[in-house]
């Protein structure tokens, strides 16, 4: 009896191995763009719809006449609560409406399918709210152009017009003198720093006066000639005492030490309040979202179809 021909491991596994396509996908794509867009169209239209619908009660609130309005506070909370709960609803019907147009049967596609009207939702929204600030702020910065512009325009026009005036009445000669008087006082101020307090001039103190107090505002602190000096020029200016002018001085720095803590007080508190509500406001976007994301979920699983099973019946 012959035997039939023998076939080698290697041949058998090679006539059982099956071809496919470079590239081919394992499975096919399940996502469905336009169910996703129209949750989203959806989610957003019955928010801002529930929205008008606060802002209508709101205003029926608001009771001028019987002074019987509430307060600011309560209508913030209160117009909160209501726009949280409006884009709650929102995005939960949205989900549903994705998840039940793309005509799946699956809980995780229905999910994913939420989560996608909960994401394009939030960033047609912030591309919104972007875009109308933009325009506030660009319509806010062209009136206070047209503004300054208009304001330069005649400030220019009263500038020219004095100036003529004052071309036609001065000449040459009488300007040159006041401009070298002008040069003469500061000059004459400036060229006290140093002598006899007694013997200067009210401007020529001033002056000086000035120049240590900006020393004493920028250094943190003057020599003891410079507090010397200084005691001496405002007792010569004011016609007091050596004592009572170093103590009109004390009580001046003092005075300025002490705005200056209250200022560096006062900025650190505004740091602080700053820093907090901007940390509350992170911390409350964060929150919105995510409640925004289980609403969508939730209504994204309700919104999935049902998987019907048949069963076939036995014959004989």
């Amino acid at each position: 009896m012959p035997m039939p021909p023998t076939q080698s491991v290697h041949d058998r596994t090679t006539a059982a191995t099956a071809v496919l396509p470079e590239g081919a996908p394992s499975l096919p794509t399940r996502v469905s763009w336009g169910a996703v867009i129209a949750g989203a169209v959806v989610a957003l239209t019955i928010g801002l719809m529930l929205n008008a619908l606060g802002a209508g009660i709101g205003a029926t609130a608001v009771d001028a006449t019987a002074r019987g309005t509430p307060s600011a506070s309560s209508f913030g909370i209160g117009a909160a609560i209501w726009v949280l709960v409006s884009n709650l609803i929102g995005l939960a019907t949205g989900g549903y409406v994705a998840a039940r147009l793309s005509g799946t049967s699956d809980n995780t596609d229905g999910t994913l399918h939420g989560l996608a009207v909960w994401g394009t939702t939030f960033l047609i929204s912030a591309v919104l709210l972007g875009n109308l600030v933009s325009g506030i702020a660009s319509t806010a910065t062209a009136g206070a152009s047209s503004l300054l512009g208009g304001a330069a325009r005649g400030a220019g026009s009263a500038v020219s017009a004095v100036g003529q005036q004052v071309a036609n009445r001065t000449d040459t000669g009488t300007l040159q003198s006041a401009t070298q008087g002008l040069v003469d006082r500061v000059q004459g101020a400036l060229s006290g720093n140093g002598g006899n307090p007694a013997a200067m001039t009210s401007d020529q103190r001033k002056a000086e006066i000035g120049t240590l107090v900006t020393r004493r505002v920028t250094d943190g602190q003057l020599s003891q000639s410079d507090r010397d000096r200084l005691n001496q020029l405002v007792a010569a200016e004011y016609n007091i005492s050596p004592q009572d002018a170093q103590s009109r001085v004390q009580q001046a720095e003092q005075q300025a030490t002490q705005a200056a803590r209250q200022a560096e007080e006062t900025a650190r508190r505004a740091a602080d309040a700053a820093a907090s509500g901007a940390s509350v406001a992170a911390f409350s976007v964060f929150g919105i979202m995510l409640l925004g994301a289980l609403a969508s979920v939730l209504g994204a699983r309700r919104g999935t179809r049902d998987l019907l099973t048949f069963r076939a019946a036995r014959v004989g």
